[in-house]
């Protein structure tokens, strides 16, 4: 068995190895960007969920960039956050051009903190990517907190004491509000508005709130912007379902829509594609067909909203392969240096940028199998 064993590591060497010589043989040594890595991720058991969506993140520059600045900052505790940066680092500091990394270390961490992907079974790429992105945003800020909370200790020792309470605590107020905000936030945060508007008196409510990607839901044969314009359709309150309007001190018919107030560095657009079927009791997939397009313009957004003629590029797309959320695999395609390159866990392959449209998804119901875009991350120009 341990010989049999080591026979499929050596094949599976042997094989990352010609993919590898093989990709940096069709960019061209010419043309291979200076100091770009084209790495793949072993599999640790499913993990390609994790993978689809680190590769991805890697390649959201921004990102990367602030990941690689936090690992040359002071050595901290190991948390996820000091994971993925040593995994960044990894990456972008390798000899070689292209090959495989095992993200070991960043798994392991993982499976330490969230019981959730402490097993061996297929996750939601979606549900990672947003724990992965809450839990570095909350390491930030605690680490902030700290600093904030030793910088004060040191005013506290060095002050005169007695009559500036209340100007002390109005600054710690707006460090408080600082702190709030961390690189995660400048770069993938934007802020939605609910508007209400009473029909009896026209009077206009809104309520904001923030978000790290948006969930749209799908339909067949349509278009990214089609489902964001779904997204903030006007919806009648009626009946049963009424508002409460402060204005008319009753319950009134009203209409209710959400626009996008801020737009963010980077739009992550998550594709609601697993639906719960009550006959069947269970999610199943939809594979409509979704175009999303290289170039995007929200035309969803709030009339005071700050950046409204934002123009984003595609950057990157995990890509469900299967029929259902627990089944199937995730693969991820990603724009770099005006190429695009398919990972598929350790293997990388160049592709064609026509080639997208093969994860758009499919035209006819009947088959539920398919390869279709569900994460999608469009970084802005400016």
């Amino acid at each position: 068995m341990e010989i049999l064993m080591t026979v499929r590591k050596i094949a599976s060497i042997c094989t990352m190895g010609a993919n590898a010589s093989a990709l940096e043989k069709e960019i061209g040594p010419e043309q291979f960007p200076v100091n770009e890595h084209y790495f793949g991720l072993v599999n640790f058991g499913n993990t390609c969920y994790c993978n689809s969506v680190l590769q991805a993140l890697y390649f959201c520059r921004p990102f990367r960039e602030k990941v690689l600045a936090y690992k040359i900052q002071p050595r901290r505790k190991e948390s996820l956050l000091t994971c993925l940066a040593d995994l960044f680092n990894s990456i972008a500091t390798q000899k070689k051009k292209v090959g495989v990394i095992p993200p070991k270390k960043f798994i392991s961490r993982l499976r330490k903190e969230n019981e959730l992907f402490d097993n061996y079974m297929q996750q939601d790429a979606h549900e990672f990517l947003n724990y992965l992105l809450n839990t570095i945003a909350d390491l930030l800020q605690e680490e902030k907190s700290q600093e904030r909370q030793q910088n004060g200790k040191v005013v506290q020792n060095g002050g005169s004491g007695g009559g500036g309470g209340s100007g002390s605590s109005t600054g710690e107020g707006e460090m408080e509000e600082k702190t709030q905000q961390t690189w995660v936030h400048e770069i993938f945060q934007g802020t939605l508005t609910n508007e209400t508007r009473c029909l009896n008196c026209e009077a206009v409510s809104s309520k904001d709130e923030d978000f790290l990607d948006l969930s749209v839901d799908v339909e067949q044969n349509t278009s990214i912007t089609h489902c964001l314009r779904g997204f903030s359709n006007t919806e009648t309150l009626c009946s049963e379902y009424k508002y409460y309007c402060e204005q008319c001190r009753s319950k009134q018919e009203a209409q209710k829509r959400m626009r996008v107030k801020k737009l963010p560095m980077i739009l992550a657009l998550h594709l609601k594609r697993f639906k719960y079927m009550d006959q069947i009791h269970r999610y199943t997939k939809l594979s409509y067909r979704v175009v999303f397009p290289l170039e995007l313009r929200l035309f969803n957004t709030s009339g005071d909203a700050t950046n409204p003629d934002r123009l984003y590029d595609l950057v990157a797309v995990v890509v469900h392969c299967g029929s259902g959320p627990n089944r199937g695999h995730y693969i991820t395609i990603v724009k770099s240096h005006g190429f695009w390159l398919l990972f598929d866990d350790d293997i990388v392959e160049k592709i064609d940028a026509q080639a997208i449209e093969e994860f758009y998804g499919l035209t006819s119901d009947i088959s539920k199998n398919s390869e279709s875009g569900y994460i999608l991350f469009y970084q802005s120009r400016d």
